[in-house]
């Protein structure tokens, strides 16, 4: 038989070895995120060394996340009493600022390492350049050297999903960095349709009745967002519109460059800002350049966490990129979306490309592309002529659009998406539909 005093004694050895345990459970943040597999283009090339440096993005959970959607929604929506009373970035900030409770949390766990990192102004990330040493002990990860084969530098990702503490889990949306790889430019060719006109700037002016319409307000300012080492010349800007502006008022150049513009011209990029600033003509224009691959970070990341750091911003950014939908975590495109919720309650409209891969078909399901499923942004889709006559105008055979897996449908939308189901014909079967 035990004494009191050596069943007390045995309590506590047990109570303190189970509290051990749970101080040391983990917690995998982005469970559903897609790693890399033998059927990437992404080969692995070698370990990283310990000593080698990494750049990784903590999102700290936001305060208030609920009141935020409230917010976007009310500015959102003609009708509403705050309708267009946008808030300013510091008015975000102190909705959604996380709790001081949280940092200090994080900050504790990550001991001398906090001394390499940074928060943004409304210090909801935390972006840390730590040794890959330092990031495999943290995050339970195995850091290797990455190459895609139409890049010549390597970028550095875990083998396995990352983990954290249990208590640290809970103050984390997701670690950037990690998991996901920087987008490549798609070698593949668009499938047209022949026609016997070419479709110019001012074609386009006249088929969506801009017409002589120009910018004439000095406050506005648009974007083009880019992130897939595509640059534009602005001597080529100049020479597109001796050839297709005579017929509008326009500005010849870009007007603010963000981030790198050095290296060839890239296609996507010279058409990107030549149209913004057709149809949009006469508006301010930037072209805000993420580079991101060379610290091995996530561009796209990098750029919306950017901006909504930024106060002195475009109204509207226009968008050439995305991922499949399936192969990101729900945690992650979640917080993207907060993201969103952030700049469109400031009353910035970010317009996504709806993609070219159709809807996407991965075996029998459909995949359609994020942020493009995204319920907080503008998604738009591609067309082309169906003939010489203007205005006689078709859907291109490779946009991309559908409908998310993952987000339900917003109430804006259901009104045009009853009438499309009621009217369309030959559609195909609806599975795992959500919007």
């Amino acid at each position: 038989n035990r004494s009191p005093e050596s069943s007390m004694f045995h309590l506590l050895v047990v109570f303190g070895l189970a509290c051990a345990v749970f101080a040391h459970e983990r917690v995998h943040l982005e469970p559903g995120q897609r790693l890399h597999d033998l059927e990437s283009e992404w080969k692995l090339i070698r370990r990283a060394r310990d000593d080698e440096s990494i750049v990784v993005t903590l999102a700290v959970k936001s305060a208030n996340a609920a009141s935020l959607e409230q917010l976007f929604w009310a500015v959102s929506t003609p009708g509403n009493p705050l309708y267009r009373k946008h808030a300013t970035l510091e008015e975000i900030g102190a909705i959604v600022s996380p709790e001081w409770s949280r940092l200090d949390e994080i900050e504790n766990w990550l001991g001398f390492d906090a001394k390499h990192c940074i928060y943004t102004t409304n210090r909801d990330f935390l972006r840390c350049q730590l040794s890959c040493g330092a990031a495999e002990r943290l995050f339970d990860a195995e850091l290797h050297h990455f190459m895609h084969p139409r890049l010549n530098e390597t970028v550095i990702r875990s083998k396995k999903l990352y983990s954290v503490p249990s208590n640290i889990a809970s103050s984390l949306d997701f670690i950037g960095g990690l998991l996901r790889f920087p987008p490549v430019q798609s070698k593949s060719n668009p499938i047209s349709r022949p026609t016997s006109t070419q479709v110019t700037a001012s074609h386009l002016r006249t088929m969506y009745n801009v017409s002589s319409a120009v910018g004439s307000n000095g406050k506005n300012k648009q974007a083009v967002a880019q992130f897939l080492k595509q640059f534009f010349h602005q001597t080529d800007l100049k020479e597109f519109f001796v050839l297709f502006g005579s017929s509008f008022a326009h500005k010849n150049q870009v007007d603010k460059i963000v981030g790198p513009d050095t290296g060839f011209a890239g296609t996507e990029a010279s058409l990107d800002v030549q149209y913004i600033m057709s149809l949009g003509a006469n508006i301010s224009t930037w072209f805000w350049s993420t580079a991101g691959l060379h610290e091995n970070q996530e561009p796209f990341l990098e750029w919306i966490m950017t901006v909504g750091n930024t106060s002195d911003v475009p109204f509207v950014f226009s968008v050439s990129y995305g991922d499949d939908e399936a192969s990101l975590d729900l945690a992650y495109m979640n917080r993207i979306n907060q993201e969103f919720m952030k700049q469109g309650a400031r009353g910035i409209s970010i317009l996504f490309a709806s993609g070219d891969s159709g809807v996407g078909c991965k075996g029998n399901t459909f995949s359609p592309s994020f942020p493009a499923s995204s319920p907080y942004v503008t998604t738009v889709g591609g067309t082309e002529m169906a003939d010489i006559v203007l205005g006689h105008e078709v859907a291109n055979i490779i946009s991309g659009g559908g409908f998310s897996s993952v987000f339900a449908q917003p109430d804006y939308q259901k009104s045009a998406v009853a009438t499309f189901l009621s009217e369309a014909t030959h559609l195909p079967k609806s599975r795992d539909r959500k919007s």
